[in-house]
């Protein structure tokens, strides 16, 4: 049985295209070198603050690296799968947790020893840089935030007047990416764990929009 791959390329811009070109050609090289069979390519043009309930193809790459039962999934650098240290560990989770190993390149370091087991060096070192790229996320956004203040005190309004929603529709647009996910047949506990709600939420999420 061949060992396969999946690449997953991201990039914060539609005009870095040749950007992901050679985070994909990066990683085919490496694949090809050490014998792994690459059997999807999924490449995403999306800013990485988005959290990864956002990235529809970031959630699909996860889905079928666990649906096809791939033995790795091959990033450039660890910002490519989120910069929030906790949707980084969940995506980890949810992938270690049907034995797919993550090889981050250039750190050269794979999430999953060979028997399955997680890398614990992978695993200090995973944290500790998505801890980082939080941090520096945290910066940004605390100077668009000043920039905002100082914008308001100079008189400028931000927002826009809040209409009359129904219930229901609230609820569906707050919903709408468990939605998505249900009906392409993801699992209750994995749309759980990458939308960051309850398993209940969306038992009751399946309920009032999908059976019903």
């Amino acid at each position: 049985m061949s060992t396969t791959a999946v690449i997953y390329a991201r990039v914060s811009s539609v005009n870095d295209r040749q950007d992901t070109t050679r985070q994909i050609e990066d990683l085919k090289r490496y694949a090809n070198s050490q014998d792994i069979e690459v059997v999807s390519i999924f490449e995403e043009h999306i800013s990485g603050a988005k959290k990864n309930e956002e990235r529809q193809v970031l959630t699909d790459c996860i889905q079928y690296c666990i649906s096809n039962s791939v033995n790795y999934l091959l990033l450039s650098e660890l910002s490519r799968l989120g910069r929030s240290t906790l949707q980084v560990l969940r995506s980890l989770d949810i992938l270690h947790e049907a034995k797919v190993s993550v090889y981050i390149q250039n750190i050269g370091l794979y999430t999953l020893q060979a028997n399955g087991d997680i890398n614990p060096i992978a695993s200090i070192i995973v944290t500790i840089l998505a801890e980082m790229a939080n941090i520096e996320r945290s910066g940004i956004v605390y100077r668009l935030n000043s920039g905002r203040a100082n914008y308001i005190s100079r008189g400028g309004k931000l927002g826009r007047k809040v209409g009359s929603v129904k219930t229901e529709d609230r609820m569906k647009d707050e919903y709408k990416e468990v939605i998505a996910l249900l009906k392409k047949g993801y699992s209750i506990r994995n749309i759980a764990k990458l939308q960051h709600v309850g398993v209940s939420t969306v038992q009751r999420v399946k309920k009032h929009f999908i059976n019903a």
